[in-house]
């Protein structure tokens, strides 16, 4: 071999040591494309993690009776959410992520359609991620079914379980999607009365004042409401039918009562329309010994306006300073929440604070909870997921029906006081329906 064709080979040969074979090049190939697409995928995850961790304003729309005949269950709306807002400041953790909130309150000025009206306009306009409302069928329902309508997460309560369930025409097999409830039912109000009935000796003679609105209407259901029951248990049920709750003449049902010799009156009405009631009853001679209405009776300012005709009237009692629970949001006692109103206020406390405080303590939960907030379907789950203990109760929807929490009721009664702050003061006389709740003092009859 000559020296031209030796030093040819041996560069060949070294060539080879140093190139790349193709399999080594697929290989090298392979791992810079699998290094490039992690990368592209780490700086992608980032991106959307820096996206979903972007803190962004959450908005609550708050559907209150604000004014209207019904306004004293929103007496203490400013006093709850300057509490809230004490509690949580302007911000809430959710998934990690601390976001700006704002509540946004309307008046439902205690009339269905107004409720309806800005309901929509929060859910539209203002687009809420959740929209909460309380007290009473005029104002929860309405609010309740512009969310069900269009698929906005909503909790509201205040209002008698069936009357919010059934009178949206809700099936027990198949409940709501969007929409969810916590408040006593009318078996608790059953329970409550006629332990309260059965405490003092009558004739058994019932008379009942059910107006012609969806609380009326839900207690004088044949099948769910009050009347099945009270004959059930040996009275008599006197029932004039249904009426205007604004009437200002009960001279019809007073007469129908007087006659039947009625003992035992119970009814659901307003505050304005009880005190004509009353007055007229006074007028007209009709002295029951046992009155036991609801709704009217949850106020102080009531019986206030009734001067001695207060005495000894009995009511539903949803929530007072003996409630025996505690505020996830403050750590508060009811009677710690009820003398800090009075003491900001220099008024009586009120029972719907206990439910308009509640209703803030699960909404703020289920916020915190929520696992994506951009999502209603996440704050939905977390809204059906539910276990909290309040300071009206614990809240867990699910019983009786799917979008409901049943909670305490107690029979209470009004007793004049003397030498204190206060006129009157409303005791717990039965607690057949919740034992956690001891009984203040005992039952006794209207004197006259």
């Amino acid at each position: 071999m000559n020296p031209e064709d030796k030093l040819l080979k041996e560069e060949a040969a070294a060539e080879q040591k140093t190139s790349p074979t193709r399999r080594d090049f697929v290989k090298t190939a392979a791992v810079a494309a699998a290094s490039l697409a992690a990368g592209s995928l780490i700086s992608s995850r980032r991106s959307i993690t820096a996206s979903a961790a972007s803190p962004r304003l959450i908005k609550v729309g708050w559907v209150s009776p604000k004014t209207g005949p019904i306004a004293g269950f929103a007496a203490a709306d400013d006093f709850v959410l300057a509490g809230v807002r004490k509690a949580i400041g302007d911000r809430v953790v959710v998934n990690g992520v601390s976001h700006p909130i704002e509540f946004i309150v309307k008046d439902s000025r205690s009339d269905p359609n107004r409720a309806a009206e800005v309901a929509s306009s929060l859910i539209k306009s203002d687009n809420v991620d959740l929209i909460i409302a309380a007290m009473a069928p005029e104002t929860t329902n309405p609010v309740a079914d512009q969310a069900e309508l269009n698929g906005v997460p909503c909790i509201t309560s205040g209002t008698p379980w069936q009357a919010y369930f059934f009178g949206r025409g809700g099936k027990p097999d198949k409940g709501f999607d969007w929409t969810y409830h916590f408040c006593w039912g009318i078996e608790d109000c059953i329970t409550s009365y006629l332990g309260m009935w059965n405490a003092i000796p009558t004739n058994r003679v019932v008379g009942a004042l059910w107006g012609n609105d969806g609380d009326g209407n839900a207690f004088a259901d044949p099948e769910r409401g009050l009347k099945p029951a009270i004959l059930k248990n040996g009275f008599k049920l006197i029932d004039p039918g249904r009426f205007d709750i604004m009437t200002n003449d009960f001279t019809a049902q007073i007469s129908t009562f007087k006659k039947a010799q009625v003992e035992i009156l119970t009814g659901n009405l307003p505050p304005s329309a009880f005190a004509t009631f009353l007055s007229q009853a006074a007028q007209q001679g009709f002295k029951p010994k046992i009155d036991t209405m609801g709704k009217a009776l949850l106020f102080p300012t009531t019986l206030d306006s009734l001067g001695e005709l207060g005495h000894n009237l009995t009511c539903e009692l949803w929530w007072n300073t003996h409630f025996p629970f505690r505020s996830s949001l403050t750590g508060q006692l009811p009677a710690e929440l009820a003398a800090q109103w009075e003491a900001q206020t220099g008024k009586q406390f009120t029972q719907p604070i206990g439910f308009q405080h509640s209703l803030f303590e699960v909404t703020v939960d289920v916020l915190r909870r929520t696992k994506k907030i951009d999502s209603p379907e996440s704050i939905l789950e977390a809204i059906r997921t539910t276990n909290l203990d309040t300071i009206m109760s614990r809240i867990k929807f699910g019983q009786p029906v799917k979008n409901v929490c049943r909670t305490p009721l107690v029979g209470g009664q009004w007793v004049r006081t003397r030498g204190k702050k206060f006129m009157y003061e409303c005791l717990v006389v039965n607690n057949d329906n919740n034992k956690l709740i001891s009984a203040q003092a005992p039952m006794k009859p209207i004197v006259y």
